[in-house]
């Protein structure tokens, strides 16, 4: 069998327009715009430019964000109230802490602090085991992409023998999880996809907010 190439750089831009059509027409109906509330820590390079990155995306596609600065010496407490705060500002549709952080802060405990409907990651407890159990979930960006890719691509993978590289709570795993519910390359709970995950946006939404947020880091990560 051919190997298949797929051009990530072209879906991207494909998925680019689509997110800032759909951005508009949910602006012009009434509704909120897209708003991504970023948590970054410390002074690491990487982080800042993974940051970077992501608000600017967003800006491109019609997403409003900010990003709150903490330095390396914040102390837990603080970070998890910083949290609690915008877990409560509906103004907030979804929210990501930039990892790693400093080694003196828990990041199971502040992956568990942000509210599940607004966690882009999908890196909290709820979210992993519903895409565990095969119920609809925020799915991490980076395997989200991937399965997106699989499926606009219409790659057939039922029967097949998939080699994942690497076990990573946060990519290996979640992508084999995808990878094993079921043959329509539908994601965990049924067909949320990319256009149905705009459907549910809404005004002041808790959870489809999210939704979207997911979709501008689904869209760097191609």
């Amino acid at each position: 069998h051919a190997a298949v190439v797929i051009s990530g750089t072209e879906l991207a831009r494909q998925i680019h327009r689509e997110i800032q059509r759909d951005v508009e027409e949910l602006v012009a109906h009434g509704n909120m715009r897209p708003h991504l509330g970023v948590i970054l820590v410390g002074d690491d390079p990487a982080s800042h430019t993974y940051v970077k990155n992501k608000t600017r995306a967003a800006t491109i596609l019609g997403i409003s964000s900010d990003t709150v600065v903490r330095p390396s010496s914040v102390s837990q407490e603080e970070l998890l109230e910083l949290i609690d705060k915008m877990n409560r500002d509906w103004r907030v549709s979804g929210l990501l802490v930039q990892l790693p952080l400093p080694d003196h802060i828990n990041e199971r405990a502040v992956c568990n602090a942000i509210a599940p409907e607004k966690d882009v990651d999908g890196f909290h407890i709820v979210n992993i085991g519903k895409l565990c159990l095969d119920q609809r979930s925020m799915v991490p960006a980076t395997p989200a992409a991937v399965w997106e890719m699989i499926k606009r691509a219409g790659i057939e993978t039922v029967g097949k023998n998939v080699l994942v590289a690497g076990r990573s709570k946060n990519v290996g795993m979640p992508i084999a999880m995808l990878l094993h519910t079921d043959r329509n390359h539908e994601r965990p709970g049924g067909k949320l996809g990319y256009m149905h995950a705009l459907y549910y946006l809404h005004c002041q939404s808790d959870s489809s907010g999210t939704r979207f947020a997911l979709l501008l880091l689904l869209s760097i990560c191609f």
